[in-house]
């Protein structure tokens, strides 16, 4: 993108709330049910029905607010937002506008090591809308159908203010911001299911400017690369734009993942299109500072504050820390390895590489779910070090780990894989590889040092991987001819 201009984001997140029931109605929030058994006349939009606020709605959007630094408003009250949408049953969505639960807050992130504190302006609360079913694509639907039971389920809306300066922060800010939610348990972050999601607002200006040029909304991200390569390709596009001489249209788009680029949908509503006013069917709500006071202190310790935690503690690089704070689930499985196994580095280097390459994705249900529990992991690394099994055999015995939930020593000792450390048995196996490779001998008579490498290798490859590399190393070394 040119140098000419600066990009200016500003994101929106809504995140739903594991509540058990829905905002407004005692209807089950339960993802996954068949369509239309969750709802009620209350979030199917009936005449005359009553909303009633959900409480434990309002707990977790006041310990987010706190977790981002924000001010609680003694008072807020909630709103009708009037637009239309199929999947939306009155026509109207229980919102907040002008009296907000919080304000005014901040989430510090760091992209390349450099830290960047992005303004918090506003967190509120809404109901969130039902979900439009399509047969086929959008282009050739043959139908749309409505399915109601996201419809009334608690939504938090987290609108940061324009300090994104790059896709590469966006991403940064909605890492870190997910995972405090994580941390809280108040949101599951499920970006696929739709219960972490973001529309992002971009625009260019001249390097310089203190004016913010015309925004574009962009809808249809539904993972971190989306957000990041939607923005990438938005900045290039109004850049090429403003350089033709043309002007930016205030509008929403759809980021098309397959094809790389953002469509245009329509035209970007101003906040008068809303034709918000008070709802008439709840009072406003008033936060006493005494239950502010009371959920203060049940924050657990969040990501960044464990992350530096990680770091002093337990020695770890800050890469490792940050990796394994990202989850609350996954640094509790990290901690709890630790315990039981007390080597740090060692217990993050599986954690980071075996363990997560197996797991079939980040969320706090697949790590709690995981058929290894950090106490199997610990014993199977003790097993390295006593010597009962090679690193190698271990990779082996975790997939299997893995796959059939059983302990190590179990695997180990059903199919035999205990390390061959006997010196005696180990002797005859060597003299028997470099009998068969002359040419590696010779090589390392010629002073060619990788070749003891090789013949390390045919070792363990005779041994089916047992034998112990300790050993093999010392006596390839005995047995060797001196190089020349």
């Amino acid at each position: 993108m040119s140098t000419d201009y600066e990009t200016v984001i500003g994101l929106e997140v809504h995140a739903q709330l594991l509540t058990r029931s829905k905002m407004f109605c005692g209807c089950p929030t339960a993802f996954g049910g068949s369509p239309n058994s969750q709802t009620c006349p209350v979030c199917q939009g009936m005449p005359g029905v009553l909303p009633v606020i959900n409480r434990r709605a309002i707990e977790f959007a006041i310990r987010t607010a706190l977790a981002l630094h924000c001010t609680i408003n003694a008072g807020c009250r909630f709103a009708r937002k009037h637009y239309y949408y199929p999947d939306m049953p009155k026509n109207y969505q229980i919102s907040q506008y002008e009296e907000p639960l919080a304000v005014e807050g901040w989430l510090e992130v760091a992209v390349d090591g450099a830290p960047r504190r992005i303004g918090i302006e506003r967190l509120h609360m809404e109901e969130d809308v039902g979900k439009l079913i399509h047969e086929g694509t959008l282009e050739t639907a043959r139908a749309s159908l409505v399915d109601f039971n996201r419809s009334g389920v608690p939504l938090m809306e987290i609108v940061s203010k324009p300090d994104v300066r790059s896709a590469e922060e966006a991403t940064a800010y909605l890492r870190a911001l997910r995972a405090i939610l994580l941390y809280l348990g108040v949101c599951d972050g499920n970006m696929e299911e739709g219960s972490f999601r973001c529309d992002a607002n971009i625009s260019l200006r001249p390097r310089g400017s203190k004016e913010y040029g015309v925004k574009v909304e962009i809808k249809n991200m539904n993972s971190f690369k989306n957000v990041q390569h939607a923005l990438e390709f938005e900045a290039r596009r109004q850049a090429k734009a403003l350089a033709a001489g043309e002007r930016i249209v205030q509008e929403t788009r759809l980021w098309e993942a397959d094809k790389g680029y953002t469509l245009s949908m329509r035209s970007k509503e101003y906040a008068h299109d809303y034709r918000y006013f008070p709802e008439p069917d709840l009072v406003p709500l008033k936060v006493e500072q005494r239950w502010v006071d009371q959920l203060r202190t049940t924050l657990p310790e969040l990501p960044v504050v464990r992350q530096q935690r990680f770091v002093s503690q337990y020695g770890l690089p800050a890469y490792d820390a940050e990796l394994l704070t990202q989850s609350r689930a996954l640094a509790d499985y990290y901690e709890a390895a630790v315990r039981e196994y007390p080597k740090p580095k060692i217990v993050s280097n599986w954690v980071l590489s075996e363990l997560l390459r197996e797991l079939p994705g980040d969320d706090e249900a697949a790590i709690t779910r995981c058929p290894i529990p950090p106490k199997n992991l610990a014993r199977l690394l003790a097993l390295i070090d006593d010597g009962t099994i090679s690193g190698k055999i271990a990779k082996d015995v975790f997939e299997k780990m893995y796959r059939s939930g059983e302990d190590a020593e179990t695997i180990v000792r059903r199919e035999g894989l205990v390390q061959v450390a006997d010196a005696g048995a180990l002797a005859a196996v060597v003299e028997q590889v470099l009998a068969a490779n002359a040419p590696a001998v010779e090589d390392w008579k010629k002073g060619k040092k990788q070749s003891l490498g090789f013949l390390v290798g045919q070792v363990m490859k005779t041994t089916q991987g047992k034998a112990n590399p300790a050993i093999v190393n010392q006596l390839l070394l005995e047995q060797l001819p001196k190089p020349s």
